[in-house]
């Protein structure tokens, strides 16, 4: 725990940004050299295909395949990570990977000013949090990227968020963590 005390809490950065990937990049890069850790990562990437807003993690998991990242990446479109599967998946991570980072990739909620930007933090995130599940903790860095505005019918508000956006976060987390971990 002492560790990630030295990293910055989060940092922000917004999707239009046109230099979004590489400063991403960069944040990654050094919070993993803070954590004393390097290349390869694993990438668990949380979410559903069944929700818009909640397909942000799969589609990063998606591009980073199809980029052909050097390292182990969890949660594709077509083998999701989510509440069903993430407990077992998480134990099974962690008996492989013992040593090696772990950056975790989910969507989340935020405020109206928020929407749209992805955020690099120390240590983990609490997967569902925004829906109010009870989810193990995952991670030893996260990054997020925040779909939609929360507070009031969270799963109503994930079904509606548009697909555009998902997409465009998706693509420059996966650039930013293929620059930064390959």
């Amino acid at each position: 725990m002492g560790r990630i005390a030295h990293l910055p809490c989060c940092e922000r950065v917004a999707v239009d940004d046109a230099h979004a990937a590489q400063r991403l990049c960069r944040l990654l890069e050094h919070s993993a050299r803070a954590l004393g850790m390097s290349a390869p990562a694993t990438v668990l990437c949380i979410g559903t295909d069944r929700s818009t807003g909640d397909a942000l993690g799969p589609l990063v998991g998606t591009f980073l395949r199809e980029q052909g990242f050097c390292g182990p990446v969890y949660g594709t479109l077509d083998e999701p990570v989510h509440a069903g599967n993430l407990e077992p998946l998480l134990r099974e991570i962690r008996a492989r990977e013992a040593r090696g980072l772990l950056v975790a990739v989910d969507a989340c909620l935020g405020r109206h000013d928020s929407v749209g930007s992805m955020t690099v933090g120390a240590g983990p995130l609490l997967p569902g949090a925004a829906v109010r599940k009870q989810l193990p903790p995952a991670g030893d860095l996260h990054l997020t990227g925040t779909v939609n505005v929360g507070g009031f019918m969270e799963y109503l508000v994930l079904q509606n968020t548009r697909l555009g956006l998902v997409v465009r976060m998706a693509r420059t987390m996966a650039l930013a963590l293929s620059a930064a971990f390959s």
